[in-house]
C-alpha cells in the first residue's frame, strides 16, 4: 500500500472535501427550499474534485516519479485515485443522507412527483438510498477516470523536461 500511499491520501482529503460541500449545500438551502436546483449548483464540485487530481498527480509525479512522468503513469494513477474515492463515496452519501441532511432524499423524491410526470414507481427507485450509492460509487470511477486521462495528458513529463 506504500506504493499507493499519495492516492489514499488525496483520496481521503477529496472525500472529506464531499461532506464539507454538502453542508455547505445544506447551509445554503439546496437541500429544502432550492431542492430544485440541487442537481445544478452539485455540479459545481467538478472544479474541486479536478483541482484535487491535479494537485495529487502532480505529487505523484514530483515525489514517485522524480518529475519523470509518462501519460500512462498518470492515467493510471489518477484511475486508483478514482477507486479509492469510489470506494469511500458510500462513506459520504451515508453522512449525507444521515447527518447532515436527513431529510434529502424525501423532499428530492416529493420535488420531483410535484415536477414529472413519471410514474410514482419509477421516482422511487430512483429517489432512494441504494440507488444513490450506486450513482454515486459509478459517477465516482467513471469521472475521476475522465478526469485522470486528461489531468495525465497535461502533467505528463515534456521532452524538454526530460533533457534539463
Amino acid at each position: 500500500m506504500k506504493k499507493f500511499e499519495i492516492e489514499i491520501k488525496w483520496a481521503i482529503l477529496l472525500t472529506l472535501a464531499a461532506v464539507v460541500w454538502h453542508y455547505i449545500e445544506k447551509q445554503l438551502g439546496w437541500h429544502d427550499k432550492h431542492i430544485n436546483m440541487q442537481p445544478i449548483y452539485t455540479m459545481l464540485f467538478i472544479f474541486v474534485t479536478i483541482t484535487v487530481f491535479i494537485l495529487a498527480l502532480k505529487e505523484k509525479k514530483k515525489m514517485y516519479y522524480n518529475n519523470l512522468i509518462n501519460w500512462k503513469q498518470g492515467f493510471l494513477s489518477g484511475s486508483i485515485l478514482s477507486l479509492f474515492v469510489a470506494m469511500l463515496s458510500p462513506v459520504v452519501l451515508y453522512l449525507f443522507v444521515t447527518v447532515i441532511s436527513p431529510n434529502f432524499i424525501e423532499t428530492a423524491l416529493a420535488n420531483a412527483i410535484s415536477k414529472s410526470r413519471a410514474p410514482l414507481e419509477q421516482l422511487e427507485s430512483y429517489y432512494n438510498i441504494n440507488s444513490y450509492i450506486y450513482q454515486n460509487v459509478f459517477s465516482s470511477l467513471s469521472l475521476g477516470i475522465i478526469i485522470s486521462a486528461c489531468v495525465a495528458y497535461f502533467i505528463k513529463t515534456k521532452e524538454n523536461e526530460k533533457t534539463k
